[in-house]
């Protein structure tokens, strides 16, 4: 018999139980596992012939784990105690010692860290796979111009390279950021017992090396109730996502009858149920849609951790549901903007047009007058005369007469007339990190170069064998 005499009440195993999205951590809970036995081992709790029953037993979970064999029951109430089941079943008494000197504490900790640096590397993989295909897009439109927007008000034209290689940028960040949440799931909390430490002097260091982990964790009162490598996988996954929405937004704008720029892959897109001839960017909108809900993970965790004591309370179980679905939902989202660009095809001559529009040429002419000595804002003040005179005209600002310029400003006709070549104002960004084909080149190298120092898989635990 144990503490309690009474059965949970069903309504209690309901709230109680984990087994329904823990089981997510089966083979991580079985690499730790098979460490734990072997550093047991090292220290004579268990023999060499119950050791090597216990590892014998937990390859054949795992291998019945990865064959989708694995027979769960309605009385697991976690993966832990599911594997502890099903261990006994196969090797009876040895598995009663795998428990000596840990925690579920710290044993759902170390689960978790696993699984937080398994999925931090794959995401960091999944962003690089679409920095690849961001930039093969942009290489194949490095000199197409396209409207610069501010508040999606037309503002000044720019290489559709330019602009794809933002949201490249945009994920080289994601990166560091995943790769800051493997790093922070590196410190392994298995050893810490329920939280004071363990009356063996277990290997930490040695169990530590063999499941891939930097290093054990200093604290172990700290060790049981740190959830901040999941915090920071969440957090990246939040802003990953973000940056997701915000290319997605673009897109569904983009391919739109009113800017008519691009026009997304078939196989990523929809049509209407009711009006046969419509084309819908669903992936598109589906990026832009699907970040608020890792947003809101992030925000679960960060409430569920919000003044919890130390050291370990079962809220904590509420950690993993929000993880879960953060990881589900910003891989997919990563695999589907890789797709979604694979397809996506340009209309060149629209993007020309628009990017014609002579009045984002504004900024060029004031920076012609300071050239002659102007202060900028008296030639801010001109040049919006010249959009008035222009816009009540009817007429583009390179439209306008030498008498409508004489006018307002003294600026040689010629000169003016010269800002209004084609590719005078995408060329004439000349500052490093601008639109001009030079600096745009160098961009390219700088992306290409950065693309090929990105450790796709960086260190990764090893699962015991």
């Amino acid at each position: 018999m144990g503490r309690l005499n009474d059965e949970p009440d069903p309504i209690f195993w309901a709230l109680n139980s984990s087994i329904r999205f823990d089981r997510r951590l089966a083979q991580h809970d079985v690499a730790g596992s098979i460490a734990h036995a072997r550093g047991l081992a090292r220290i004579g709790v268990l023999d060499p012939a119950e050791s090597d029953a216990i590892v014998a037993g937990l390859g054949t979970i795992r291998d019945e784990l990865t064959a989708g064999r694995f027979g769960f029951e309605s009385s697991d109430e976690d993966i832990h105690m599911a594997i502890e089941r099903r261990l006994f079943a196969l090797i009876g008494a040895p598995a009663g010692k795998l428990h000596t000197a840990r925690s579920r504490n710290d044993q759902v900790a170390t689960d978790l860290a696993l699984y937080v640096g398994e999925r931090s590397r794959r995401a960091g993989e999944l962003c690089h796979a679409l920095m690849a295909r961001i930039l093969a897009v942009a290489e194949a439109h490095r000199d197409w111009p396209i409207p610069g927007y501010t508040h999606l008000q037309r503002a000044q034209p720019v290489y559709l390279a330019h602009h794809l290689l933002a949201w490249f940028w945009m994920l080289e960040r994601d990166v560091g950021r995943f790769a800051a949440a493997a790093d922070s799931s590196a410190v392994m909390p298995l050893g810490s017992g329920a939280l004071a430490g363990l009356n063996w002097e277990v290997d930490r260091d040695g169990v530590a090396a063999e499941l891939g982990f930097a290093s054990p964790t200093p604290n172990s009162i700290d060790a049981v109730s740190n959830r901040d490598f999941a915090l920071d996988y969440m957090y990246a996954a939040a802003a990953c996502a973000t940056h997701l929405s915000r290319l997605g937004a673009e897109i569904v704008l983009w391919s739109s009858s009113e800017f008519g720029f691009c026009d997304p892959a078939e196989d990523f897109s929809s049509t209407s149920s009711i009006m046969p001839q419509k084309k819908n960017p669903d992936a598109a909108e589906l990026l832009r849609a699907k970040a608020p809900r890792v947003v809101a993970a992030l925000s679960t965790l960060l409430g569920v951790s919000h003044a919890l004591p130390l050291a370990y309370s079962k809220d904590l179980q509420e950690d993993k549901e929000a993880l879960f679905d953060a990881v589900d939902t910003v891989e997919l989202c990563l695999a589907a903007a890789d797709g979604l660009l694979a397809g996506i095809r340009f209309n060149r001559d629209a993007l020309v047009a628009a990017a014609a529009d002579q009045f984002p040429a504004a900024t060029d002419i004031a920076d012609l007058l300071v050239r002659r000595g102007m202060a900028f804002r008296a030639a801010h003040g001109i040049v919006g005369s010249l959009v008035r005179v222009a816009l009540e005209a009817g007429v583009g600002l390179g439209e306008l007469s030498a008498e409508q310029l004489a006018g307002l400003t003294d600026l040689p006709f010629d000169d003016y007339r010269a800002l209004f070549e084609p590719g005078a104002w995408i060329d004439s960004k000349l500052s490093v990190g601008g639109t001009a084909a030079p600096r745009l080149a160098e961009q390219f190298e700088l992306a290409r170069r950065r693309l090929a120092e990105i450790e796709v898989v960086p260190r990764s635990p090893a699962a015991p064998s």
